[in-house]
């Protein structure tokens, strides 16, 4: 992506991850439905025009997501994808992509939130390897591997067979969105491009950071730079306001919690001094 595009993407993808990063968020519907409204922008070229042509208001043009997502797609979906179509796009086919990208994504952050990161890259190198030694599978698996009515359906079947109980739930949910959607790729350059992400979201950890007030850009880089070193590897900080913490700030990293809230510090010199 270039440009407009690639800045879009961008800040949807900060808006996915403050999304993933509240534990109340439903993932799984999260990532299902952002894959259902990238296949549906795959589909359909004027729709995909229609949502991104700059001469429209940038609110018309999420109004329209709106009537025809709501209802059919849960709240996050729906304000998440009214969002981009709020930005600019090189072209149409970019909001598709990045659609796409963020299902991805989405997903990722569930088989995180599950401790299966590492689980799904492996599971998805593993695979890539599988297809590359074996042409006549990686045949068989692309978009037009069965010529009769059902193909998209036989393909996922196949890759059940192959891999259900043996891959990770988020890989094998990955790669069946691959082969019943290739969206003109090749099944071996669509896993690339799942392994290629998945790689990319293993080198940096996400930390839930809730705070009284909103943390100036120095407070956040100052942050980000102590929990690197703590932690060996880069974070990205997704930030919630939360006044009953008075002051101060809580940090969530998987299952660590750091907690240097005023009303914490308060919290545990009442139970020090009842006890």
């Amino acid at each position: 992506m270039r440009g407009a595009s690639r800045d879009s993407l961008k800040q949807a993808q900060e808006s996915l991850a403050a999304l993933t990063g509240m534990p109340s968020t439903d993932v799984t519907a999260l990532s299902d439905g952002l894959a259902a409204v990238g296949a549906a922008l795959d589909g359909d070229v004027s729709l995909r025009r229609l949502l991104t042509d700059p001469s429209r208001d940038p609110q018309q043009r999420a109004a329209l997501v709106a009537a025809l997502l709501t209802g059919k797609l849960g709240e996050p979906v729906v304000d998440l994808v009214a969002g981009m179509v709020r930005g600019r796009w090189s072209q149409p086919r970019d909001l598709a992509d990045a659609v796409d990208v963020l299902a991805t994504e989405a997903e990722l952050a569930l088989a995180e939130r599950a401790g299966a990161l590492d689980a799904v890259e492996d599971d998805l190198f593993r695979f890539g390897r599988i297809l590359a030694a074996e042409p006549e599978l990686a045949a068989g698996l692309s978009e037009h591997g069965f010529s009769r009515h059902g193909a998209a359906a036989q393909r996922t079947a196949l890759v059940d067979s192959l891999l259900a109980g043996k891959a990770s739930p988020s890989a094998l949910r990955l790669i069946r969105r691959l082969v019943a959607a290739p969206r003109g790729r090749s099944v071996v350059t669509g896993v690339e491009e799942l392994s290629r992400i998945a790689a990319a979201r293993r080198e940096r950890i996400t930390a839930l950071v809730t705070a009284a007030v909103p943390l100036t850009e120095a407070q956040r880089a100052r942050l980000s730079g102590i929990l690197a070193r703590a932690y060996g590897r880069d974070i990205r900080l997704n930030v919630e306001l939360d006044q009953e913490l008075i002051g101060g700030m809580t940090i969530r990293i998987g299952d660590d919690i750091i907690d240097g809230s005023i009303a914490g510090r308060l919290a545990e010199a009442s139970r020090r001094v009842s006890h």
